[in-house]
């Protein structure tokens, strides 16, 4: 007892030195990250989780321009002054999404479903609450709990276990971004975000009907079905769920705030008419993608080409030709289209990538590499990853090629898995111990049998063990003969071999134990 009083003392610390008060409702509340952590987090992820949703919408800089100047203006008006950003993004998705310390995107594709300035300012100035209410920072601070959690209950777990286990392999921190704009916001969030994101709007001098409107529009897409409807449910709805709750808290929010102001119907429609003459051709890259993946190129190519003559400018366009000519296996082909997409966008990771796997697949490792080097700049990928460390083992260069497929690893993908196939194979002569587990058992028959767990991410064959009985102090007493399981033992799966040992005392089982001595990975 005098024990867990004495480990409650420090936590008791911790959690009275993390009380804060939300900058936004006034209310208190426990904050473990700091507000230099906040804009530092969403610093470091704004540019990759930018790129990993489509990258900048650079054909028409004006409409980054237009959304910057509204996003400005209800960030001058914010509860609480960060480093704002507003970006809109290449992608036909509708959403938007907030990083901790004020790094907004919108997509393209939510744009073009908007009426008036007055719901743009809706859904930035929705945007604005869930960064400076804390609401990003208060997922990663749940996250920490956890993990502090967990880590108080694996210590005893962590002391007595025995057995050899793979390296923790480490995600890239690209990741991270991705995991905080798809988060699902609570119910209490969404409401909070909505009232204060109308304060600001009213404060901005824009008509608060607007974020009625919109969520008025976003109920009636939920309820409906179809492509489009299945667009917003990956997009805007899997994170803001909308509901006749919101509407109606909407409304009473408007009655508070006041009737009037502006919603800059006219002024909207002008500064997105420039998009409105070439959405025709995203339009059809869009049905280009549907093509391609039911394999029908030539369809998919000829309305690529047909968006291409509506907006020459789009770098993505180009891209898609590569990937399609990549994936019938002409990598030659696929070479040109992506440098021309290069040449376009510069700054996008897609293209850089697909150059590189196809300049890998004609040989040419040197060009593969730096295309490659240039995508993960941009945003750190499991293909590039593999890819890099292919070419990093067959140059020699073990230690690197070996960060490469750590890192390409961490992906649950097919070229994750490959990736960790080869970390496996590089790895396994020097550490087999690190990727099987041994216990020894005895049979019905009082014999002694070797049971090993397969830990590795690879199927290994050739497994040898070597029986050793140690006494109480951990010595070796006494060595066996090796056993060797020639069958293929599967990721997680278990087989058992005799030792040859005939009997020991039931008392003597603890103190034996199976060196691991060797394992292939099952070609």
């Amino acid at each position: 007892m005098r024990i867990a009083k004495l480990l409650c003392l420090p936590l008791l610390a911790v959690w009275l030195s993390a009380c804060g008060v939300n900058p936004v409702t006034g209310k208190k509340e426990i904050q473990f990250i700091s507000e230099a952590q906040e804009i530092k987090l969403g610093e470091q992820h704004y540019a990759p989780t930018q790129q990993s949703e489509g990258g900048d919408f650079d054909v028409l800089p004006d409409l980054t321009a237009y959304v910057q100047e509204v996003g400005q203006k209800l960030a001058a008006v914010a509860d609480r002054q960060l480093p704002y950003e507003f970006v809109v993004l290449n992608n036909p998705v509708p959403n938007a999404w907030a990083l901790p310390g004020g790094k907004i995107a919108i997509n393209v594709g939510l744009l073009s479903e908007l009426k008036n300035e007055a719901e743009l300012a809706a859904v930035l100035g929705h945007e604005i609450v869930h960064a400076a209410a804390r609401h990003g920072a208060k997922a990663q601070e749940r996250g920490t709990l956890m993990q502090v959690g967990l880590a108080a209950a694996q210590i005893g777990a962590a002391i007595s276990d025995v057995d050899a286990t793979v390296a923790n392999l480490a995600l890239s921190g690209a990741g991270v971004g991705a995991q905080l704009i798809q988060q699902k916001y609570g119910r209490d969030q969404e409401l909070e975000s909505d009232e204060y994101g109308m304060k600001y709007m009213k404060a901005a001098g824009y008509d608060p009907q607007g974020a009625i409107t919109l969520q008025e529009t976003f109920v009636r897409l939920s309820q409906q079905e179809g492509a489009k409807a299945r667009g917003w449910l990956e997009g805007l709805f899997a994170s803001h769920p909308p509901s006749e709750e919101r509407v109606a808290k909407n409304k009473e929010t408007a009655a508070r705030l006041g009737a009037g102001g502006d919603l800059g119907q006219e002024r909207y429609q002008a500064r997105l008419q420039p998009f409105r003459k070439i959405e025709p051709a995203y339009d059809k890259f869009e049905q280009a993608m549907v093509a391609a993946r039911a394999k029908e190129y030539s369809k998919a190519q000829s309305l690529v080409e047909e968006a291409i003559k509506i907006e020459p400018k789009e770098g993505r366009f180009h891209e898609f030709l590569g990937e399609m000519q990549l994936a019938q296996k002409k990598p030659e082909q696929a070479i040109a289209h992506y440098q021309k997409a290069i040449d376009l966008n510069p700054d996008y990771f897609g293209s850089y990538l697909g150059a590189g796997v196809a300049q890998f697949q004609t040989g040419n490792k040197a060009r593969a590499e730096e295309w490659l080097t240039k995508s993960v700049e941009l945003l750190p990928t499991a293909p590039a990853a593999y890819y890099l460390g292919t070419i990093a083992r067959d140059r020699g260069d073990r230690g690197k090629a070996m960060e490469y497929f750590r890192a390409a690893a961490t992906s649950q993908s097919q070229i994750g898995q490959r990736a960790a196939a080869e970390f496996v194979r590089m790895d396994l002569p020097q550490n087999p111990g690190n990727y099987v587990a041994t216990q020894g058992q005895i049979d019905a028959q009082g014999r002694v049998v070797v049971v090993i767990q397969n830990r590795s991410p690879a199927p290994l064959v050739g497994i040898q063990v070597t029986p050793v009985l140690v006494d109480g102090a951990g010595r070796v007493a006494q060595q066996g003969a090796p056993v060797v399981i020639r069958s293929v033992v599967q990721p997680g799966q278990q087989a058992a071999a005799q030792t040859g040992i005939a009997s020991i005392a039931q008392a003597q089982l603890p103190y034996l134990r199976f060196r691991v001595d060797g394992a292939k990975v099952a070609e």
